[in-house]
């Protein structure tokens, strides 16, 4: 079923938080763009993550010692321009710090398209492999070495299906294919390319430079809905996947009639998590047309990242201030 993927219109909303207030607003262009990007997607001053510490010490994956190495150095300044992080053409095409480790996996509920709806947030992801001989592991090989870096800068520690995601550098270079992957609990396959994945947001300059990069949060934006959807009908739309149901939803002004945009809030960043990482590009089939509901012959993909606004402003009631949101 072919699937329609449409650009959202400018927004402004309210944003608290350190340098904004009730008062000031954001233009959300599609999602993503906050400030001034740079050529990898995110805040310059972001370019070069801090290191990571204490990524040495974990040991061997099926007896041998795949495990934890220091990143390469970042890139010259000048290499900015060729906007590290977009898809390689042949698949496979990896280097130093490309590959990741990630640990601490529910082997009930990840899956290859799961951890896909995570770490696409942070740069292309090329690869993924869960390893048979280690449960609860997995690897991903991302398009660069930097995108690695944001993983692991912004998802380390994150809460995931009831336990806590550990992730490290690996060795490897990068993922070979793997021609007869077995099955996980969930009867998915326990490899995946996707290199070709039109969910990829890093696949050209003009989409990389649209990125925001930013980490996990208990408020999640949403866009690419159907343009009619209402908050209840979203609510509706999530909580079919079986997760905790949003504790606020709030729908943007409409600036046209493609596709609508807007947030969700939820009680714990627990339960935000894990809605972005079951509910990122889920098709919405059904079409809001006047007061009707119909199957859509093209549905709409929900997109899904994690949102900087630290504040929803409820439905009928005041502005809202969550100095939790981490």
């Amino acid at each position: 079923m072919a699937s329609r993927d449409h650009s959202p219109q400018n927004y402004e909303f309210n944003r608290g938080g350190p340098g904004g207030s009730a008062s000031s607003f954001v233009d959300y262009d599609d999602g993503y763009t906050n400030g001034r990007p740079s050529a990898y997607g995110d805040y310059v001053s972001e370019r070069f993550p801090a290191p990571v510490e204490n990524r040495f010490l974990m040991k061997g994956v099926a007896g041998g010692r795949e495990g934890l190495v220091a990143p390469p150095p970042p890139p010259p300044r000048g290499a900015a321009s060729s906007y590290a992080g977009l898809a390689p053409s042949n698949g496979i095409q990896g280097g130093t710090g490309c590959v990741l480790m990630a640990y601490g996996l529910d082997p009930q509920q990840a899956n290859p398209d799961r951890l896909f709806n995570l770490f696409c947030l942070y740069g292309n992801v090329i690869r993924i492999k869960f390893l048979k001989t280690k449960e609860g592991c997995a690897m991903i090989q991302m398009g660069d070495s930097i995108s690695v870096e944001r993983c692991i800068n912004h998802l380390k520690n994150t809460p995931l299906f009831g336990g806590t995601l550990q992730l490290g550098f690996s060795k490897q270079t990068f993922l070979s294919e793997v021609a007869q992957p077995y099955s996980l609990p969930d009867n998915s396959p326990s490899f995946k390319d996707y290199t070709n994945n039109k969910n990829n947001r890093f696949m050209n300059p003009a989409m990389a430079s649209k990125n925001r990069i930013q980490g996990p949060a208990k408020i999640l934006h949403f866009f690419n809905t159907p343009p009619d959807i209402t908050e209840d009908q979203l609510i509706q739309v999530i909580e079919e996947k079986d997760v905790k149901k949003p504790s606020q939803v709030k729908l943007f002004p409409k600036k046209g009639d493609r596709s609508s945009s807007g947030l969700v809030e939820f009680e714990t960043l627990d339960d935000a998590v894990n809605c972005l990482v079951i509910c990122n590009h889920m098709p919405i089939k059904n079409a809001v047309v006047g007061n009707s509901v119909t199957e859509s012959k093209f549905p709409y993909v929900l997109k899904l990242c994690f949102s900087s606004t630290r504040s929803i402003i409820a439905k009928d009631g005041p502005f809202k201030e969550d100095s939790q949101m981490q």
